[in-house]
């Protein structure tokens, strides 16, 4: 098969830009403020990557659901250069767990989820509280112990142990206790009724969230298509259905990218810089020469967590609430939380009808993942009855949305992994920079991912140093209110917070061996 070779912008750098999601996109259009175009590669059909906004005979479906709240004032002033202030809904934060027919708060407040369970089970909870106060678990270096020792066993099984399970296929006592403090924070029961009931007291603990958040109403793969407009009308070129086979380097510098199209042909692209937010792990393994074996290892042993959403069509009397997602903890379902489309915006579903989406997190080819459209709307729409959510007759039509590597897994190896890797780019490959989720193999949320590819532009254009591994390593949760927004970290560069446990990898494993072979 013959290469075409596409022609260069003359004196500008050739910039070739891999992906078409937040950072890629943020990175084009940031790219344009000094009047350099970009050639932009993306393989999927949509711009927006995991902030994409799918659409399937006119329902429209926000994948995972994408709160706009930042604490990066150049994210938040960039949301408004795309799109204009009409575009936005401001939507009140709502999202609270549902188990055994009863909703409750999330973050979990002790009160209330007493006054849910009953006065019986609530006895018997305080009574496992205090159990666990007076004789805690000794070592408490894993997650549940952790939890165990804070709550009492009773309540760690009820609104820690099976969400937890869920998202990320390992059990919580595999998991290390050190995130927990960022995930529960300083909650106990004991100062949670404290509060409850001498309110006057201590309630500089109380961690409260943000109670709003902006909302694009066509969905957050809005931002992108328009985004997407503006870098085009600007002499930027986006080539979808295309994928990146590989990036030639000598002496120390990539030089071109040749990428494949869906109709077999290829296309050679020359480059004096690389912004890529493809997976780390593949875009090591496409480079030519290849990298040396240590390196090719690093990259095959990074591993992600993939997510689907089973999107169901019902009735809109036939949900009674309004949060924007509830988590479900009941173990006899699979789904671990439910997407209410109607309360994100109504322009994402008609008229007396609304669209609820089961998510589900799974490993890349285990049942779940490989099973039918048909096979998986007819589980969601069993679990929705079971649940007692909606009644299985009620359901009209649903649809099967999946996300491959929408979850870097945090093991034990990762980050040496990503060390090498990082290495190797430095000496070998300088003008290839990662960004964004999964060109970093960071936990990002899409804010993050866009100011890696705003700090990336300022390295290139301007010989800036920023260090973008440095965003989102602060131990302080997304959605916390704030008390001033202009905090900053060395260098300039803002930690907003977002993490992942870190997992021990013959943990998960196990826990790709179990679903394997039970499925």
């Amino acid at each position: 098969m013959s290469e075409n070779v596409a022609p260069g912008p003359g004196s500008q750098p050739d910039v070739v830009v891999i992906g078409a999601g937040p950072a890629g996109l943020t990175a084009s259009y940031e790219l344009h403020r000094y009047g350099i175009a970009s050639t932009i590669i993306e393989a999927d059909t949509q711009v927006g990557g995991i902030s994409r906004t799918v659409e399937r005979d006119g329902w429209r479906f926000d994948i995972g659901g994408h709160r706009f709240f930042t604490k990066v004032q150049r994210v938040e002033d960039f949301w408004h250069e795309i799109l204009p202030k009409e575009d936005f809904l401001l939507r009140p934060r709502k999202s609270r767990i549902f188990y055994q027919g009863k909703y409750y708060d999330y973050p979990i407040k002790a009160l209330n989820a007493l006054q849910n369970l009953g006065p019986r089970e609530a006895a018997l909870c305080i009574a496992s509280y205090l159990r666990a106060r007076i004789s805690p678990p000794k070592d408490q270096s894993d997650y549940e112990s952790w939890l165990v020792a804070r709550f009492g066993w009773r309540l760690y099984r009820t609104f820690f142990k099976t969400y937890t399970e869920k998202v990320w296929g390992v059990p919580v006592s595999e998991m290390p206790a050190d995130w927990a403090a960022q995930r529960v924070k300083s909650l106990n029961l004991g100062n949670a009724i404290l509060n409850a009931i001498t309110p006057s007291r201590n309630q500089k603990e109380i961690t409260s969230l943000i109670e709003e958040f902006e909302y694009p109403k066509y969905g957050p793969g809005m931002m992108w298509e328009v985004c997407r407009d503006k870098v085009v009308a600007q002499g930027s070129k986006v080539i979808m259905e295309t994928r990146v086979s590989r990036i030639r380097h000598q002496d120390g510098r990539a030089y071109e990218v040749v990428a494949e199209h869906a109709d077999g042909g290829t296309t050679t692209f020359p480059a004096t810089e690389i912004i890529s937010s493809m997976p780390i792990s593949e875009l090591i393994q496409i480079m030519d020469p290849a990298v040396p074996p240590r390196v090719l290892k690093a990259a095959k042993d990074l591993r992600y967590r993939d997510f689907l959403t089973v999107a169901l069509v019902v009735p809109s009397h036939a949900v009674s609430w309004t949060d924007n997602w509830i988590y479900i903890h009941d173990p006899s379902v699979r789904t671990m939380r439910i997407q209410n489309f109607a309360s994100w915006s109504p322009y994402l579903v008609k008229d007396g009808r609304n669209v609820l989406g089961l998510e589900y997190t799974v490993f890349e080819n285990d049942a779940d993942w490989t099973a039918s459209d048909e096979k998986l709307i007819e589980q969601g729409k069993q679990e929705l009855d079971r649940l007692g959510l909606v009644r299985y007759q009620d359901i009209e039509a649903g649809y099967v949305v999946r996300q491959p590597k929408a979850y870097p897994i945090y093991d034990d190896r990762y980050q040496a992994n990503v060390d090498v890797i990082r290495g190797w780019l430095t000496d070998y490959a300088p003008n290839v920079h990662p960004v964004g989720r999964n060109g970093m193999f960071r936990y990002n949320n899409a804010d993050h991912s866009m100011y890696t590819a705003m700090l990336t532009v300022e390295n290139i254009v301007k010989g800036m140093d920023h260090d973008i591994w440095s965003v989102n390593v602060e131990e302080e949760y997304h959605e916390e209110k704030a008390a001033s927004s202009t905090g900053s970290r060395p260098g300039g560069v803002l930690g907003t917070g977002r993490d992942a446990p870190v997992l021990p990898r013959k943990v998960l494993d196990a826990a790709r061996s179990r679903v394997s072979g039970s499925r």
